[in-house]
């Protein structure tokens, strides 16, 4: 089952959760699904309307903890950690995969040094070991550890939710890529029909010259027809070439002997 089916089914238990509690009663929901190791997008429990009733409650803190698992970072918890609750450990490993999947968002190929600096990780066997076991056995990244360059090449990356004005750029991203398809495909057709007319012009040129080698075969056993009756004629003519087995039945004449 690949990442996004599972999250589906998670998502359905915990907005379904969610729909039930109201209150405080939703902290120790917040925490569960921040928490949860296959789970990484949040606006759909965010969207609940028992959630959103936490704004300018006592208890919207967790209302901020869902948004900033939903589109923050680490370094974005370590901004505003004082208003915040303390993560646990299992929150703290989340927040820093979602931060590697914010960095993937916009390049491909991550410096060492800013992924240390980023995820709080003081050497490089640490940081690697974070990359593999809890990013790529995860599922949610995958790439290329390079040590000789010191950076980790993304070949794939877990979408997350989106971020406020992510979506319009999204939109224009999207628009352009369907004028460059749309482009593409009127080429095709072009091709296409280019490639149709020289078809029907090979076989309007292989019809005549098949045409043109069937008149010589014709015109060519013509002629030959009227050599043969030339010399049909020529030997059955009168005084023409006499037959040869008519001469060879014919007596030979025998010569007398002259005396002298």
């Amino acid at each position: 089952m690949d990442i996004e089916q599972k999250q589906e089914e998670i998502i359905d238990h915990f907005v379904k959760q969610a729909s039930s509690l109201e209150g405080s009663a939703l902290g120790s929901l917040v925490v569960e699904a921040t928490s949860h190791p296959s789970l990484f997008a949040f606006s759909e429990i965010l969207a609940v309307p028992n959630v959103l009733q936490l704004e300018g409650t006592e208890t919207s803190v967790n209302l901020d903890v869902l948004r900033l698992f939903s589109q923050g970072t680490w370094s974005d918890y370590k901004r505003d950690a004082s208003r915040l609750p303390q993560l646990v450990p299992d929150q703290v490993l989340k927040l820093k995969q979602l931060t590697v999947l914010t960095l993937a968002e916009t390049n491909k190929v991550l410096p060492y040094d800013q992924l240390m600096q980023e995820l709080d990780v003081i050497n490089v066997r640490e940081l690697e070991d974070f990359l593999i076991n809890e990013c790529m056995y995860a599922g949610i990244v995958r790439g290329k550890l390079d040590q000789l360059r010191k950076c980790f090449e993304v070949q794939f990356a877990a979408g997350r939710d989106p971020r406020p004005g992510q979506l319009g750029s999204m939109i224009h991203t999207l628009s352009n890529w369907l004028d460059t398809s749309n482009n593409l495909l009127i080429s095709i057709q072009e091709k296409m029909k280019w490639a149709d007319t020289m078809t029907e012009l090979a076989k309007e040129h292989k019809k005549e010259v098949e045409d043109r080698v069937e008149e010589v075969k014709k015109s060519s056993s013509h002629k030959a027809d009227i050599d043969f009756r030339g010399h049909e004629e020529i030997y059955s003519e009168p005084g023409g070439v006499m037959d040869y087995e008519e001469d060879r039945s014919r007596p030979k004449r025998r010569r007398h002997p002259i005396y002298r």
